[in-house]
């Protein structure tokens, strides 16, 4: 455990980074007055805890057609102005 001034904190900084990332706890001081801790993270690149499936099932209905299509957004994007029908090339003019 290592203790040190903020200043000496403040215009040190990646060393103190360093002494924390090898595992090393800081206590910060002011006026030699410690008042805070800094100590590295228990597992920071641990695995993220699984989700488990099926927590809501039953909390709201789901229609069996859910995943049919849509026939009004199949028209909007079949005939709709999203996707214009291509404008074929203007003929080529001769050269002089």
């Amino acid at each position: 455990m290592t203790s040190a001034n903020l200043h000496q904190v403040k215009s040190r900084l990646a060393h103190y980074a360093r002494l924390v990332k090898a595992g090393e706890t800081i206590i910060l001081c002011e006026r030699n007055k410690p008042f805070a801790e800094i100590r590295p993270l228990a597992d920071p690149a641990g695995p993220a805890p699984k989700r488990q499936l099926g927590l809501m099932k039953g909390w709201f209905p789901v229609p069996d057609d859910f995943n049919a299509p849509d026939p009004e957004f199949e028209d909007i994007i079949e005939n709709g102005s999203i996707f214009p029908a291509p404008v074929p090339p203007a003929p080529a003019q001769p050269l002089p």
